[in-house]
């Protein structure tokens, strides 16, 4: 679920009015920085301003949609309640676009999601917070649920503006606010490839585990297997800086790919699985050094394929930390969503999320890890034989050349120390206090929470390792 608790309803230093349920919905994008599709999206209001919001896929089964009205109405109202007090009031969306396209698509799609908005309605009224509109918006059009008078809410719908014409878009305009494509192009730019090349690239992810297998259980030192997929990131990142860029953010996605060949990928995408070279990694978070890094790692968590998905939580959440580090919040979030989704007790991943629906400031871990700059040794683990460590996997597979489920993994949660990383973002996290349970969190998925480690509990001290973090 993605959480922002951010005040909303000043763009810049302009104030805007929003009337009617049209301008509510022309406004959304504007309130979350992307178009949502395939979204519930819930708004609170604080004596007449936009406060806190949550986002969060619509489930698919209908079974599911009253768990995930309850959470999102608890984890709304209590994460208000925590920051500005009570809400007054909440408004809903609810945004899909039929999978066929056709003239009464949308009012279909309004009519199945009505069960949804009534659920919606009642859990935040049961909370003592009254939604004072419930918007569906599908097909370009946008339907009140809360209103029944054919001559403002037709049974047709009405067309929401999209000209850039209007007060909102002026505004934000002005201020330098600009909205992203979809929710759906986002995802693009971190999904799994789904391309003529996945076979190349399955068989490079099988090639490089056969070859850094037999190296880790013959004693391979893990300090020479993270030089070497440093050194690789490194010449990668070199090379997209060298590249002539793109405008359009797929355009450039795809010239990435072209970049990175298979091999590189398949190393890099394993030699990140071990916590203390994924927190090398994530040293490169400010500047121009920053960016491209970013665009390694979105490159490598599209070649997670195959039996490899779960491979893809790494590269996720560097790519959540670094988008967070320089201020993206949208696509960290929705980064972090994706990475949670490919591996759920991923630690780094879980405890960015954390941080990220609290609302702390990322420089508290970049002074973390800034410390690996000036003192290499400061995280650096017993030079004993490991190799390609996942947060909490335990399980191995044999080297006989058949195709692994998983790479080999010695240690994980028999080998349960904490990185840099990760002790950065617990610290950061109990200095915040106590926190109200449940509030501020965001599943993976519609209707799943990721299991989280309690605020109040301290871990207590142990030798550093590699299988935590």
């Amino acid at each position: 679920m993605t959480n922002h608790s951010e005040p909303t309803g000043l763009v810049g230093e302009a104030k805007i009015t929003l009337r009617t349920a049209g301008e509510l919905a022309e406004a959304l994008p504007y309130l979350l920085g992307f178009r949502p599709d395939d979204s519930i999206v819930l708004v609170a209001l604080h004596k007449g301003r936009f406060g806190g919001r949550v986002r969060l896929g619509i489930p698919e089964r209908t079974e599911d949609w009253h768990a995930v009205a309850r959470q999102m109405a608890q984890c709304l109202i209590g994460e208000c309640e925590r920051r500005d007090g009570h809400p007054d009031s909440v408004v809903a969306f609810l945004c899909q676009d039929a999978p066929t396209p056709g003239p009464d698509a949308g009012l279909r799609i309004m009519q199945q999601l009505r069960p949804l908005a009534q659920l919606l309605r009642t859990e935040c009224g049961g909370l003592d917070v009254p939604v004072t509109e419930a918007l569906c918006l599908s097909e370009g059009r946008y339907w009140s649920y809360c209103c029944a008078r054919a001559e403002c809410c037709p049974v047709e719908g009405n067309v929401i503006a999209t000209d850039g014409t209007s007060v909102m878009a002026a505004t934000a305009a002005f201020a330098g606010i600009q909205v992203r494509g979809s929710l759906g192009r986002m995802k693009a730019r971190l999904a799994v490839l789904e391309t003529a090349l996945v076979t190349d690239q399955t068989r490079a992810l099988d090639a490089a585990a056969m070859d850094l297998v037999p190296r880790i259980f013959a004693g391979t030192p893990r300090q020479e297997v993270e030089a070497a997929t440093l050194d690789l990131a490194r010449l990668v990142m070199l090379r997209f800086a060298d590249a002539p860029g793109e405008v359009d953010a797929l355009a450039a996605d795809l010239k990435d790919d072209e970049l990175l060949a298979h091999d590189e990928a398949a190393s890099l995408i394993l030699g990140l699985q071990d916590r203390l070279t994924r927190d090398r990694a994530a040293e490169w978070m400010e500047g121009a050094e920053a960016v491209h890094a970013l665009r390694l790692w979105r490159a490598l968590a599209r070649r997670c394929v195959g039996p490899y998905g779960e491979y893809a939580a790494a590269p996720l959440a560097l790519v959540g930390w670094v988008a967070w580090s320089l201020g993206d919040t949208v696509e960290a979030d929705q980064a972090l969503e994706m990475a949670l989704g490919a591996d759920p007790r991923y630690t780094f991943a879980r405890l960015l999320n954390e941080a990220r629906a609290d609302g702390l400031d990322p420089e508290p871990l970049r002074r973390s890890l800034r410390v690996g700059r000036t003192d290499p040794d400061a995280d650096s683990a017993p030079d004993t034989p490991s190799g390609v460590v996942d947060d909490d996997c335990t399980s191995a597979t044999g080297v006989d050349g058949s195709r692994p489920s998983a790479v080999a993994v010695p240690g994980g949660a028999a080998d349960p120390g904490m990185s840099r990383a990760t002790r950065g973002l617990e610290a950061a996290l109990r200095r915040r206090g106590e926190r109200r349970p449940g509030a501020g969190t965001r599943p993976a998925r519609a209707g799943a929470r990721a299991p989280r480690r309690p605020t109040e509990l301290r871990r207590p001290r142990r030798q550093r390792s590699r299988g935590d973090g």
